[in-house]
């Protein structure tokens, strides 16, 4: 009810224009923008994806994950500054501002209808298996009761709402899913089958399951859990919320800003707690559940009403919850819906924003006023909630769609990074980045099949991607002066590979020297490294004191405090504008 009344609260404010609907008037504070993510990608179906991971891989098997903070903090050195300077209205229109012609307008109309609709629903979809399951298994709720309780007070505060409203509910819908969160982890941890952390600790199916590194000695384990999200899939692949260069809500967020160090903050702010504060209680839930549903067929016997289809390793986190005392459980409950809630919202603000910016008023009717672009979006919000109730009846499991999105954006990550400091790059490049990762990921589930692993699957589409968009940008032409002048002169990027440009635009006078900043590269790369061994460290920190290694959380403190150190230096030392 909260959420509803805010959103009916701002309404008349976030209705009075396209950008009050969308993008808050661009005069968010950092906190709330921040905040704002961590709500959202605090998701209901996360910890169930975590439960999925850690049954199945061990704490080790997060790393799947956890890579993703390199590319979050690429984004908070490198790239907010860059997206708010662009002045733009989404990151689709960024397509029109880097390239020209009609290959540039195809790429925004497009990715669009791609992104804002497909991919989006894809997502909210996985988002609403979680609330199929939790309904199930904790309210015994049939999949379409559990959708229509769940999506439609969702669905109504973010019409009325806009970005506003959306950004004021993920606020207290953060609390609150924070502290269900402990409560559930503090709870399952008081299981008689558990007895209490030391007793989980030392227990014999469990134990396997707790280091945070992969057993080195098996190839099998360290490669596909460790190697290869750390050495190509964080810079390869492009998913909602860890995009390469930043992208999609993320992007959204960074353009509602105030200012480019507001845009600096919100993301630093994201990547630590993302991170940092919030894995631990999942796992600890995770772990309890090895004890007390040890199989999946232990599952299916605690919740014989629960479609088989749909009992998989993910379904322990909601069936732990179900030992919750009635009080408690009556507050987590609520912690979840309202991580799904802040979710579900922020990708139907993000998808309709495509929707209305990048497809209808670009395309159906550039002179839309205000009031009917506003119109437009607040439809476009109830279809997206529709189209993903539907697709989520189809899911069984949340992993499996993590794995395909994946797939879907092998190699398309890399371009994302350097498009902004590589003149070269056209709008082919991303074209057949993006065409070529799409089919290989589709012919490579009909033709490839169990012979190959998931991650010899993503390794062979980021290669057979990359050569493909390389090759593309090479034997096509570069984008005409006028638009690389523009875009360099509007942006600023480090010039470095940027110098043709550079030249053509000072011996035409079009750019002056005060166009031309001075590089931060290296102060940009301390602050990523710093910012990761902060994280990383706080993680691991955290981890090492409920396991009790005295000894690990000392040294993991103090390379937290050794990289946070680093990170602010290099932070008090960036130029904004």
């Amino acid at each position: 009810m909260l959420s509803a009344l805010i959103g009916f609260a701002v309404a008349k404010k976030s209705g009075s224009s396209a950008s009050e609907f969308f993008l808050s008037g661009r005069r968010m504070p950092w906190w709330l923008l921040g905040i704002s993510l961590v709500a959202t990608t605090f998701s209901a179906d996360t910890p169930n994806l975590v439960t999925d991971i850690v049954r199945q891989n061990g704490v080790a098997g997060n790393w799947a994950w956890w890579s993703f903070l390199l590319t979050g903090m690429l984004t908070v050195f490198v790239y907010a500054k860059l997206w708010r300077r662009s002045g733009i209205f989404t990151d689709l229109e960024f397509y029109e501002l880097r390239y020209g012609g009609k290959p540039a307008a195809f790429l925004r109309g497009f990715r669009a209808l791609y992104l804002g609709i497909f991919f989006n629903v894809m997502i909210m979809a996985t988002v609403n298996l979680a609330a199929i399951k939790i309904g199930g298994v904790m309210l015994g709720l049939s999949p379409v009761e559990s959708l229509l309780i769940a999506g439609v007070v969702t669905a109504i505060y973010s019409m009325f709402g806009g970005f506003t409203g959306v950004l004021y509910t993920d606020f207290f819908q953060f609390i609150i899913a924070m502290f269900g969160a402990v409560a559930a982890a503090y709870y399952s941890l008081s299981h008689p089958m558990v007895g209490g952390l030391s007793k989980l600790l030392a227990t014999e199916s469990v134990k396997a399951k707790l280091s945070v590194m992969p057993d080195f000695s098996d190839p099998s384990l360290w490669i596909p859990v460790l190697l290869v999200p750390l050495a190509v899939q964080w810079w390869s692949t492009w998913y909602p919320g860890a995009e390469p260069g930043g992208g999609g809500y993320v992007a959204q967020r960074m353009l509602a800003a105030k200012d480019e160090k507001n845009a600096v903050g919100a993301t630093l702010l994201f990547n630590l707690a993302h991170y940092a504060l919030r894995p631990w209680p999942w796992i600890i839930v995770a772990l309890c559940s090895i004890i007390v549903f040890p199989d999946l067929a232990s599952i299916q016997s605690a919740f014989p009403n629960i479609d088989p289809s749909i009992v998989k390793d993910d379904l322990a986190y909601p069936a732990m919850l179900t030992f919750l005392p009635h009080g408690i459980l009556g507050i987590v409950l609520a912690s979840l819906i309202a991580a799904y809630m802040s979710t579900i919202a922020t990708h139907l603000n993000w998808g309709s924003s495509y929707i209305v910016n990048d497809w209808y008023k670009r395309f159906m009717k550039p002179e839309a006023n205000d009031k009917e672009l506003v119109n437009i979006g607040r439809f476009s919000t109830a279809l997206l909630m529709l189209l993903s109730a539907i697709v989520s009846l189809y899911l069984s499991n949340a992993r499996n769609a993590f794995g395909i999105l994946l797939e879907i954006g092998a190699g398309t990550g890399l371009i994302f990074i350097l498009r902004w400091f590589w003149w070269r790059i056209n709008a082919w490049s991303e074209i057949v980045a993006m065409s070529v990762s799409f089919l290989f990921a589709i012919s490579s589930r009909i033709f490839l099949g169990d012979g190959w692993l998931e991650h010899e699957k993503l390794i062979l589409g980021v290669v057979i991607t990359t050569i493909a968009w390389v090759t593309a940008t090479l034997v096509t032409q570069a984008e005409n002066k006028e638009v690389l002048l523009s875009f360099f002169k509007r942006i600023r990027p480090a010039t470095w590979g940027w110098k043709p440009v550079i030249q053509l635009g000072l011996s035409e006078k079009y750019l002056t020297a005060d166009d031309i900043e001075p590089s931060q590269t290296k102060l940009e790369i301390k602050g990523i490294v710093g910012g990761c061994v902060c994280v990383y460290g706080a993680l691991f920190t955290i981890g090492n004191l409920l396991y009790g290694d005295t000894i690990g959380t000392l040294i993991c403190l103090g390379a937290t405090a050794f990289g946070t150190i680093i990170m602010l230096k290099s932070l008090k030392k960036m130029k904004f504008n």
